[in-house]
């Protein structure tokens, strides 16, 4: 580009060229201050520019100048020219009108790192015990955690046959605020992988064995130490596709009802271990239709009735 000011002129005018209407009139989008090298801004205006990708404005340039062969440069060499120093061909602050508005390119590493690394073949959903998908025998749970202000959080879980519902305490750990967060250092929010073992083996193994066969989660990192909670416990851990909410429908429904009493953009951690069991004892004393107007604590105690029969292991 730095030999043919033509194409550079192209490139540098698809990139940041004005916005305008369909007769030509620029609009001028809102007042932006001048770029100072940083990713784009968050949460305000960014300058308003034509924006085409470096890979639209290559392809383009094949039908709008189809004999010249000097208008030719690929995608890659248009973001070369813009992500590294001292080219001279194209201005870095044409880097703020790129979509993602980065202005160096993402490590490789941080490329590499999977997101859901701790979800295995053996524990994804379609894994998952055939029985626990209609409902018809107890003993299968969905959860998930309700986030709050400052890294606070509510964990939930409900049984899918009885829509009972169990609320788990995370209160912060030791050291929480004392400090400035550590990457990689131990999770003080009281929602770690350890920690949220610890307060989810407590909450269930007080059931029988039968009434916590499997726990479908979301594919958060809160239960990457999944295996050793099923060592532990003896309930199996599932996770659901990603995006795909609908997979635990009975754990999204209940957290849309418990935002009733803990509100989007609150603090959860001021909530005591007491308080919560009285939000699930509300919500387990209210009668569902699914239920045939029972609640899910009276189909709960039938459960754990029918356990207690005899002839029938109660194991817990």
């Amino acid at each position: 580009m730095v030999a043919t000011p033509r194409l550079r002129d192209y490139v540098a005018d698809r990139l940041a060229g004005k916005v305008t209407r369909a007769d030509g009139t620029v609009v001028e989008g809102p007042g932006t201050p001048a770029w100072k090298g940083l990713n784009k801004p968050h949460r305000q205006d960014r300058r308003w520019a034509t924006g085409w990708s470096p890979e639209q404005i290559s392809n383009r340039l094949k039908l709008d100048f189809p004999d010249d062969e000097s208008m030719r440069i690929s995608h890659e060499a248009i973001y070369q020219s813009l992500f590294i120093e001292g080219r001279g061909a194209l201005k870095r602050e044409l880097v703020a009108c790129l979509r993602t508005g980065r202005a160096l390119r993402q490590p490789r590493e941080r490329s590499r790192n999977k997101p859901h690394g701790h979800v295995t073949a053996d524990v994804v959903i379609s894994q998952r015990p055939s029985e626990a998908d209609d409902r018809a025998i107890p003993g299968h749970w969905e959860g998930d955690l309700i986030i709050g202000t400052g890294r606070s959080a509510i964990g939930t879980l409900v049984e899918r046959h009885s829509r009972a519902t169990i609320l788990i305490h995370l209160p912060r750990l030791d050291g929480w605020g004392e400090a400035p967060p550590v990457k990689n250092g131990p999770a003080l929010g009281g929602y770690g992988a350890v920690a949220m073992n610890t307060a989810i083996a407590t909450s269930i193994t007080a059931l029988p064995q039968q009434l916590r066969k499997t726990i479908t989660w979301d594919r958060g990192k809160e239960l990457s130490a999944h295996a050793a909670f099923a060592l532990e416990t003896g309930t199996k851990v599932f996770f659901a596709d990603p995006h795909s909410p609908w997979q635990r429908p009975t754990n999204e429904n209940t957290n849309g009802l418990l935002r009733q009493y803990f509100p989007k953009g609150t603090d959860l951690s001021r909530w005591s271990a007491t308080d919560l069991e009285a939000v699930a004892h509300t919500l387990n004393n209210r009668p569902r239709k699914v239920l045939g107007w029972m609640t899910p604590a009276e189909v709960f105690t039938e459960q754990l009735r029918s356990l207690q029969q005899p002839g029938v292991a109660t194991t817990g």
